[in-house]
């Protein structure tokens, strides 16, 4: 049977009426069903004529390369509920078929798509990410309304409907703006929420890497101290080496058939070696030979830790003295400190703990001066003395053994309440550290600075003096007041030979308030608001830098530049090589204390803040426990002193807090 056979036998079975439809004819609706599904199986089946279907094989043809994946086979299995004659009823495409055959969905992936809160379809969320607001889109809004505006300027009239279906229109148009709007709102919305999510994800695995981070540091701290503690053993026993083989040198040569005497001879040596270590090394010499005696220990890692904490963040508050804090200095993040309070007791405390290792004893009357340099401390007293400790002779176990605390209660080491601190540091912990003790200034130390061999000292006796570590004794003595006379004499002045400042805070400035010594170059700021600086190899005073019009109570400098600060209320960084002011900063109150890093100056200005100053970004902030506390109503104390090294601050008050801050 050939289509226009098949067409014939169509029209006979199905008689039209007079308008032409099978339908009006009884059982004609069964007829054309029945037709329809002969046509159907005649252009799937095979041809009478022995030719094939091409337009159904040459579909699946190209499907069948898909239908080997064991994954399209289990969709096209499914989906052969239905027979092949429905596929092409509607005579689909052959891009169709692949289509559906490829993008088959099963029931069970349909059951399990994941719900949403979504109030828009994805076709409306499609058709609202498209950006309508072009520069085109402006100029076609603004027509828009300039037409409205004419519109409702002129005035309708019953024969001009065109006017309301006009406006009809734009109702419409601005009704589908306004619904793509809100499904723009609504989908900003959700993104804000998922990278809120995202964010608060990335906070929890932050937090849990800092825990992580801080492990090992600490771990890296007690392996550091590990180190020590060998390398002290190891140079111990090399001592005994050196002298046992002093001893063998040194003794008579025997015979090589004498075995009786090569046994007394081992005994003998072994005999001087045991009185070598006890009675025969050589005696230990009045001057503190450092590279000879004491090996400076410096730490082989740096800690990281506070870097990664938002500026502004307290690390721990520690309740260090009963009364307000004189000076203190640390060596690195997370290392060594030393304070001094009014109490009169000057304290070392493991800043990686939280802890106190124990208090350095010796000193008459407070400590107005220390500085921390690799493992050794110098203090200065009221009771006019200088001492120097080696803080590597320290009996000190990291892991709190000497507290008598168990290993289990190691969270118990850091301290975040000043409260919980330990009234009393382990007694002898620290009683072999001294070294010697300077004598020679007649009246309270009040600055002092050393570096290498070197140190220099400031006190109310208005002299400097320069002291020889390597000989233990003073080597030079500079007065302050006969350095003013000469440079009063220079420059013609018949007047006073002290200029007296306008702020000089009722006479409460220390003479002396800073120093720093690098070689033989001395800067010194005193109470006359000069800043002189001085060569140590004449004695005389280099240059001398005019600006301050208070006392000088604390400098540093570094290659180019140097930082003053006064109870003048100000900060100056002066250009050491024209000897000009660069720059200068006003603050409200005096300065009483500050530092500088590679990044940031900080000082303290009489308030319960820090000031900070951040070079790079040239821009000023505060930091410290006046900000935090101030959302619970407290008023913490006034801070009095401030270090700072590599972004981690340490900052003292007036109530014997020591707070410690990433800035």
């Amino acid at each position: 049977m050939d289509d226009s056979d098949l067409h014939n036998a169509f029209h006979d079975e199905a008689p039209m009426d007079d308008e032409g439809s099978i339908l009006s004819v009884p059982g004609g609706l069964r007829g054309f069903t029945r037709k329809v599904t002969t046509t159907a199986t005649h252009l799937v089946g095979p041809r009478s004529d022995g030719g094939s279907n091409n337009h159904y094989h040459s579909a699946m043809a190209e499907v069948h390369k898909q239908l080997k994946r064991p994954g399209v086979q289990r969709s096209m299995f499914s989906m052969a509920k239905t027979t092949p004659t429905d596929l092409v009823r509607s005579k689909f495409s052959t891009s169709e078929i692949q289509y559906r055959a490829l993008s088959y969905l099963s029931d069970d992936m349909l059951q399990n798509i994941p719900e949403d809160d979504n109030t828009y379809s994805l076709f409306q969320g499609f058709q609202a990410s498209f950006p309508e607001l072009t520069e085109e889109g402006k100029k076609h809004r603004r027509r828009v309304s300039r037409g409205r505006k004419m519109i409702e300027e002129t005035p309708s009239t019953p024969d001009s409907p065109h006017h309301l279906l006009k406006l009809k229109k734009e109702r419409g148009s601005l009704m589908h703006e306004l619904e793509m709007l809100g499904i723009r709102k609504n989908m900003a919305s959700v993104e804000i929420r998922e990278i809120d999510n995202k964010i608060a994800n990335l906070s929890g695995m932050r937090r849990i890497i800092l825990e992580r981070l801080a492990c090992l540091e600490q771990e890296e701290a007690l392996l550091e101290h590990d180190i020590v503690d060998m390398e002290g053993r190891i140079d111990d026993a090399q001592l005994l080496v050196d002298e046992a083989e002093s001893i063998a040198a040194d003794t008579p040569t025997r015979d090589d058939d004498d075995d009786d005497d090569d046994l007394v001879t081992d005994q003998d040596v072994d005999e001087f070696m045991s009185k070598s270590v006890y009675e025969k090394l050589p005696p230990a010499s009045n001057g503190p030979s450092r590279s000879k005696r004491h090996k400076v220990i410096r730490r082989k890692s740096m800690p990281i830790l506070h870097e990664h904490f938002e500026p502004g963040t307290m690390i721990r508050q520690i309740k260090a003295h009963a009364d307000t804090i004189n000076s203190h200095d640390f060596d690195v993040p997370f290392g060594t400190m030393v304070t001094s309070g009014m109490d009169d007791m000057v304290k070392v405390w493991d800043l990686n703990a939280g802890r106190c290792i124990g208090t350095l004893e010796g000193h008459t009357a407070s400590v107005r001066a220390l500085q921390v340099e690799d493992n050794f401390v110098a203090t200065g007293g009221v009771d006019a003395t200088i001492r120097l400790w080696d803080l590597s002779k320290a009996r000190y176990d990291p892991q709190g053994g000497q507290f008598g605390r168990d290993d289990e209660d190691e969270d118990g080491m850091a301290f975040e309440n000043p409260d919980d601190q330990p009234v009393d540091p382990p007694e002898g912990s620290l009683a072999d550290c001294h070294l010697f003790t300077l004598e020679a200034h007649m009246n309270e130390i009040t600055a002092l600075h050393f570096r290498g061999d070197v140190l220099v000292s400031g006190s109310a006796d208005k002299t400097l003096r320069h002291w020889d570590l390597e000989k233990g004794r003073c080597v030079q003595t500079l007065d302050v007041m006969w350095a003013a006379a000469q440079a009063s004499a220079s420059m013609g002045s018949v007047e006073g030979q002290w200029r007296q400042t306008s702020r000089s805070s009722s006479g409460s400035a220390d003479f002396v308030g800073a120093l720093q010594v690098f070689d033989s170059a001395l800067a010194c700021g005193t109470a006359d608001g000069m800043v002189r600086l001085w060569d140590l190899r004449s004695g005389q005073v280099h240059r001398s830098l005019v600006g301050h019009t208070g006392p000088v109570t604390c400098l540093q400098f570094d290659d180019v530049h140097l930082v003053t600060g006064s109870l003048d209320r100000s900060i100056r960084i002066w250009d050491l090589r024209t000897g000009s002011i660069f720059d200068a900063y006003a603050y409200d109150n005096p300065i009483t204390s500050m530092m500088f890093d590679d990044r940031r100056i900080v000082c303290a200005a009489q308030e319960d803040v820090v000031k900070v100053y951040d070079k790079l970004e040239s821009r000023q902030w505060e930091v410290g426990a006046g900000i935090t506390e101030a959302e619970e109503n407290k008023t913490p104390a006034i801070v009095e002193r401030v270090r700072i090294k590599d972004g981690y601050m340490v900052e003292g008050r007036q109530d014997g807090i020591v707070g410690v801050w990433t800035c």
